[in-house]
């Protein structure tokens, strides 16, 4: 087990987090107001990791047990959105009095992703017309942290007969580079949307769901999010794409805010 410290560039919450992911069920983390608990498949498949976070005033302390520990930090900071310089966020407040007032209340929360787009994708298949209590039970009976793409492969029973099948096509397109996040990030965001809907069992909204809360995107404003139309239409009598050209270049982060406040 190794030690690490992140520097947060801008305003940061490990407890913002931590209230985030208790409220988030597809989440599968492990969070108190002081810590921070992650199990998650590494991302080039080389195994699990687990890193646990805390946070005095200001740094952020880790440590973590992987078989390729560099990645799996790496993959943890995106996770909780320290992969990138927040300075800026609150300016975006400064600019529009509605969206800094909920990033006071909320302690400056940042977007918390899932694990991999692999993973929001194996997601997606599992809850797609399916109640949410059990799709987070067939998501754990595949294992306490998510099968690498190969193993999912394997898999043959367990899952509907007509979810199987589009995970088994989520894990070959996995393989093949297809949910790579570092590509997707550098792709046109349009491009990459569309991309995403030819994955088996993949919508627009879904197809959503991955870009920006997997591969996670600063500044990108969700299509199609229902939820996210109502608060902004109820806090300002506008749709998104108007009022969200103020939240630059922050898009994400407080798309996800206020969607987090309703």
């Amino acid at each position: 087990m190794a030690s690490f410290e992140i520097e947060p560039r801008g305003p940061f919450s490990l407890a913002a987090a931590a209230r985030f992911i208790g409220g988030w069920p597809p989440g599968r983390a492990h969070a108190t107001e002081n810590e921070v608990r992650l199990r998650f498949l590494v991302d080039d498949w080389s195994g699990p990791a687990t890193v646990v976070l805390t946070q005095d005033r200001y740094t952020v302390h880790g440590t973590v047990e992987a078989d390729n520990e560099p990645r799996a930090i790496e993959q943890a900071k995106r996770i909780v959105s320290l992969d990138h310089d927040g300075s800026a966020y609150p300016a975006v407040g400064e600019r529009d009095p509605i969206a800094g007032e909920l990033q006071k209340q909320s302690g400056y929360l940042r977007p918390v992703l899932f694990h991999s787009p692999y993973e929001a994708a194996a997601w997606s298949v599992l809850s797609a017309r399916t109640q949410h209590a059990q799709a987070v039970k067939l998501r754990d009976a595949l294992g306490e942290t998510f099968p690498s793409p190969q193993d999912l492969l394997n898999v043959k029973e367990g899952p509907p007969a007509n979810k199987l099948p589009r995970l088994h096509g989520i894990a070959q397109a996995a393989l093949e580079g297809e949910l790579d996040r570092e590509p997707l990030l550098a792709q046109d965001s349009n491009e990459a949307y569309t991309q995403l809907q030819e994955l088996p069992g993949i919508g627009p909204f879904y197809a959503g769901l991955i870009l920006i809360r997997a591969v996670g995107p600063t500044d990108l404003a969700p299509k199609g999010e229902p939820r996210l139309d109502r608060a902004v239409q109820a806090r300002y009598g506008q749709p998104v794409e108007t009022v969200s050209e103020a939240w630059r270049p922050f898009r994400t982060s407080v798309s996800v805010l206020m969607r987090a406040s309703t």
